[in-house]
């Protein structure tokens, strides 16, 4: 049976013992949504990558304190959007970053780029307004909207009160609404 195969589980069994391979295989199941995620909090590509091969080395010497393999992506995910933070805060000292509302959570965390359709006009007209927000709004629609965390969890990751996420996001999605509006009605 070759790796391409195997499920999450066995790779990472693979990865504890050392195969390659199985890092390889791991590597090339999540780089994509790693460096999306990244790219969308760093807005740089050169960044972006950085920070995702620190956070797949992060993960592949840290295996041991994965409690539930299964949860891999999810925790993989939490490595590089932390990194991610950290990397852009380090750059941006005086900024802040604020957050609000939560169209939905993910527990068990799907890799959400897969299902939607990025490629439609629209999707790429809000994407492409989310990226002139202020860093704070777009980090943390980011957060919400994109990748599926609630208010509590943004609170922690952005290091600021579970009140002020919830009015950034807020604020956020406002101004966002405010910058479609004229591109809807034409």
């Amino acid at each position: 049976m070759t790796l391409t195969h195997q499920n999450i589980e066995q790779l990472i069994l693979l990865c504890k013992s050392g195969n390659h391979y199985a890092q390889l295989e791991i590597y090339n199941r999540y780089y994509k949504a790693m460096y999306n995620t990244a790219h969308r909090i760093l807005k740089d590509k050169y960044e972006a990558e950085d920070i995702m091969q620190d956070s797949f080395l992060t993960a592949f010497t840290k295996l041991d304190s994965l409690k539930e393999t299964i949860n891999f992506g999810a925790w993989l995910k939490r490595i590089v959007i932390n990194n991610s933070i950290y990397h852009f805060n380090r750059g941006h000292k005086y900024n802040e970053i604020p957050l609000e509302e939560v169209l939905y959570k993910v527990e068990g965390h799907t890799e959400i780029a897969k299902n939607t359709d990025f490629n439609s006009v629209k999707a790429k007209q809000v994407l492409a307004t989310l990226k002139t927000l202020k860093n704070n709004y777009r980090i943390a629609l980011t957060l919400h909207l994109i990748e599926g965390y609630d208010y509590e969890e943004i609170s922690d990751i952005m290091n600021i009160s579970y009140a002020n996420c919830r009015t950034t996001i807020s604020r956020a999605k406002e101004k966002l609404r405010q910058t479609l509006q004229p591109i809807a009605e034409y």
